[in-house]
């Protein structure tokens, strides 16, 4: 199915509730910090990153990506591609107070923020303070106010649900807005190959691929008894996303799904030399959560090999751990069902908790097939 004939397909439902959704995305936060505040660099390739053969990099300007330089790639791939690449050690504090004045923007316009990192966030203006009457001047109102008061730039998506607003957003970055009306949801997706939905990573894109599946055109045309078939639950997923449907309302302070703290070694050890880093991290863990409301009954042990192969243990507990020694000993406990054999080394391990839960977490709302109005947004 092509995407010209694609809203013959979809009949507007003018009853489902309309979301008006922005995702506002900094272009190349970090390195453009540096550069705003130090105007040396500015035009120049910064890599946000420490030097060294475990560093890897925080963030890139885009005068450094074109030499093909990205986030979490190695800094020593970073400094053979760029060799004219400016390295400068991250500086999380004035990042985190850069990230509070941009929400600080955003709250003139918002209550329904939900961050996603320093450096992005969802926001919900179906209703918004300045009265204004579409979501795209909102986007438009909220990017001149960072240029001007923060002078740093961000790229923004305005679309009817999260999933085509983070689409949207990455469009024409940098220094970009993109909006998706609820009548071209259809023809937009459509043509798009399936890389392009966020989730879908290489394997899963491999895997598609060897069933012919290429575009998001081509997940639409399948049944979903079929995508079950091949992707398990998360076939559901995809037949929604494949039709524009993405109900997940934009939630203020989203409590994080996880705690996790990791180190990267100076030179690679093998298994038995990791209790102390293991003991130094599962007390790291054990602070950050004190106090957390919720209880967090997995816990897990993350380990990366010499060659870059990841691997993790967990256990999840009848009930959480009562104390910062037990939570070790599970860890260390963990250890012990690797069994990759004593020659085997260790560039990284890390330690944490998952499966927050409470009395109040909300169930996942039932599937409901609807495509979103005909109306401007």
């Amino acid at each position: 199915m092509t995407a010209s004939n694609a809203q013959n397909v979809v009949v507007a439902d003018t009853s489902a509730p309309l979301r008006k959704i922005v995702h506002v995305d900094m272009d190349a936060f970090y390195a453009s910090v540096e550069q705003r505040d130090n105007p040396e660099l500015r035009g120049k390739p910064v890599v946000v990153a420490w030097r060294g053969n475990r560093s890897v990099v925080c963030a890139a300007s885009y005068e450094a990506r074109r030499y093909g330089v990205r986030s979490a790639m190695p800094a020593v791939r970073a400094e053979r591609l760029c060799p004219e690449a400016i390295f400068i050690p991250p500086d999380f504090v004035r990042y985190k107070a850069a990230s509070a004045a941009v929400r600080e923007i955003f709250q003139r316009h918002t209550d329904l923020i939900e961050p996603l990192s320093l450096d992005e966030a969802y926001l919900d203006v179906t209703e918004n303070k300045m009265q204004l009457p579409t979501a795209t001047r909102v986007a438009k109102m909220i990017r001149e106010q960072i240029r001007e008061e923060l002078n740093l730039t961000a790229s923004a998506g305005v679309a009817p649900n999260k999933f085509l607003a983070k689409i949207a957003s990455d469009w024409k970055k940098p220094n970009g807005l993109f909006v998706i009306q609820p009548h071209e949801v259809q023809s937009f997706l459509l043509p798009l190959p399936v890389g392009r939905i966020p989730g879908v990573g290489q394997v899963t894109e491999s895997r598609m691929k060897a069933v012919g599946i290429a575009t998001v055109g081509d997940l639409y045309a399948l049944e979903l008894s079929i995508l079950e078939s091949h992707f398990g639950s998360y076939g559901l997923r995809l037949y929604q996303l494949a039709r524009g449907i993405d109900h997940n309302p934009v939630v203020p302070n989203r409590v994080s799904k996880s705690i996790s703290a990791e180190d990267t070694f100076p030179e690679d050890i093998p298994l038995a030399d990791t209790e102390l880093q293991i003991r130094r991290l599962a007390e790291k863990v054990w602070k950050s959560s004190h106090g957390n409301a919720r209880a967090a009954k997995t816990v897990v042990l993350k380990l990366k090999t010499k060659e870059f192969s990841s691997l993790t243990r967990s256990l999840t507990l009848p009930a959480p751990p009562s104390s910062c020694d037990e939570l070790t000993r599970i860890a260390l406990a963990l250890r012990e069902r690797v069994e990759l054999g004593p020659k085997q080394l260790y560039r990284l391990v890390g330690v944490g908790f998952s499966n927050f839960q409470t009395a109040e977490d909300p169930a996942s709302p039932l599937f409901v097939e609807e495509p979103v109005q005909d109306q401007l947004i």
